[in-house]
């Protein structure tokens, strides 16, 4: 009885993960695709499998893995779009939190500092934002490759300057924030005692002739590049990007009740930060000696390593999951530190989990109503238009709010500007559409119609959608199905 007992004490993070994983499955099938998750390689796709879009540069990205999910949701999207996705996520999700179990064993730490941070990285909204999120199973993949990497590298001897960049490559064509890891292994390896200074420099050459391989591989590779202005880096957003970061991955704190205007709660935001604050102030504040330690240091930096892609570029609330494994670290750290007095970090750190159920309950909610809009202005468009169309001409009124993450989504980015109707009528119509944005102002209503009268007598189109908030109105050159409400 004693041995069971003391298996469970071990053992509790794990058992809580297995229950709670059928219920976070249930909860992420019910959430549908927003924003770009629409525009996202993931999405269906009718195209052969074997085109170089599968497997080479495309777009934004070379990750043929989401275009490989894609073409299998595309056998049958009404089954497995978003379904197979979310569950991808989800199981992802579930195995990363294994494998950092077990790499938190592997370095040594107390089982109790193992459990509290496996259960902190799997329940904490930081990783939630990734998990509720359509598109995010490649951040997902993309760490599990790079945990897996890490534990290549300590641990095999012979081949492992072949295993380890194989996997770190792996990682990579998942997400970008795998190449990260080349250098990571060796400082994180440096920073727990594991390999010499010697060691480090050497390795740390090796990672970078890794990441230079891959971008030499790009450029000889045929692709088809496309680069986003959202994409292009700055001295002011990097700044911007490095606040966002430090506020999503050390503060927990319900950010739609604090940020998003039309769902501003400051009660309710300051409740959830209340009940995480004791928590958090005994892992990062407390215990400010252990910053002035090597391994501290390191796992710092690796941190920052891991979301640099996104600092340089965009960063949102699902960026956040790169660099939470090394906050995870920072925190198995410092509860170690807590052996003789653990019963207050047990305490502060079930009020955690009751803020961070409050919150993930929530983003799952927000996600979910961004979901439904897009549903809900996919039927009223197929319903205005009342027959099938090859082309339409979408154009779309400028909202004067801003979105947050893809949780609360500008009603136009969860219609996914038009293709949340093709996926309303099985991807049968519209085969064309294209979309145009114009600014809300006094006369908006006078120009959106002479656009439209523009549009349908060059025939080029069969009708124009006109998207004003929620509401689609639909003209062609039939019949006036509806008129702009002023």
């Amino acid at each position: 009885m004693k041995n069971y007992n003391r298996q469970l004490r071990n053992y509790w993070s794990i058992i809580f993960v297995c229950l709670l994983c059928p219920i976070l499955l249930y909860a992420a099938v019910l959430v549908l695709p927003t924003h770009d998750d629409w525009a996202s390689t993931t999405t269906p796709d009718f195209t052969p499998f074997f085109t170089k879009e599968h497997f080479l540069f495309y777009g934004y990205h070379w990750r043929p893995f989401d275009t490989w999910i894609g073409y299998i949701a595309g056998r049958n999207p009404r089954l497995l779009y978003p379904a197979f996705n979310h569950c991808l996520v989800v199981l992802g999700h579930t195995l990363c939190t294994l494998l950092l179990y077990r790499l938190l064993n592997m370095l040594g730490f107390r089982k109790t500092s193992v459990n509290i941070t496996t259960f902190f990285f799997f329940i904490t909204p930081a990783t939630m934002a990734t998990v509720l999120a359509v598109d995010s199973q490649n951040q997902v993949f993309s760490l599990i490759w790079s945990i897996v990497a890490f534990m290549a590298y300590i641990k095999i001897e012979k081949l492992k300057y072949v295993v380890w960049p194989l996997l770190i490559f792996i990682a990579t064509l998942s997400k970008e924030n795998g190449l990260m890891w080349a250098l990571i292994c060796p400082l994180l390896a440096y920073g727990f005692d594991i390999i010499s200074w010697k060691t480090l420099k050497k390795d740390l050459f090796i990672g970078i002739i890794i990441i230079i391989c891959y971008f030499v591989a790009i450029a000889i590779l045929p692709k088809d590049i496309t680069i986003h202005p959202e994409y292009t880096p700055g001295p002011l957003k990097v700044v911007k990007n490095f606040i966002k970061m430090g506020f999503s991955s050390f503060i927990t704190v319900d950010y739609v009740y604090l940020l998003h205007a039309p769902k501003r709660n400051l009660l309710l935001a300051a409740l959830t930060l209340i009940l995480s604050a004791p928590f958090l102030c005994y892992m990062f504040l407390r215990k400010v000696s252990l910053y002035k330690q090597k391994k501290t240091i390191c796992i710092i930096l690796c941190m920052l390593i891991a979301v640099a892609p996104h600092l340089l570029t965009i960063f949102s609330m699902m960026h956040t999951y790169a660099g939470l494994p090394f906050v995870a670290l920072l925190i198995a750290n410092t509860t170690d530190e807590y052996k003789d007095n653990i019963k207050p970090i047990i305490a502060s750190f079930l009020l955690f989990v009751l803020s961070a159920i409050m919150i993930d309950i929530h983003l799952w909610h927000e996600s979910v109503e961004s979901g439904l809009t897009g549903k809900r202005m996919a039927k009223e468009a197929v319903r205005k238009t009342g027959r099938p169309v090859k082309s339409v001409y979408l154009i779309m009124i400028e909202e004067d709010f801003t979105k947050l993450s893809s949780f609360c989504t500008i009603p136009y980015d969860a219609f996914g500007w038009g293709l949340a109707a093709r996926y309303e009528t099985d991807y049968k119509w519209p085969e064309l559409i294209c979309d145009t944005i114009v600014e809300r102002t006094e006369d908006v209503y006078e120009k959106v119609s002479t656009m439209s009268r523009q549009v349908l007598q060059e025939n080029s189109y069969d009708c124009v959608w006109i998207v004003d908030h929620e509401n689609i109105d639909v003209h062609d050159n039939q019949a006036i199905h509806s008129v702009i409400h002023r």
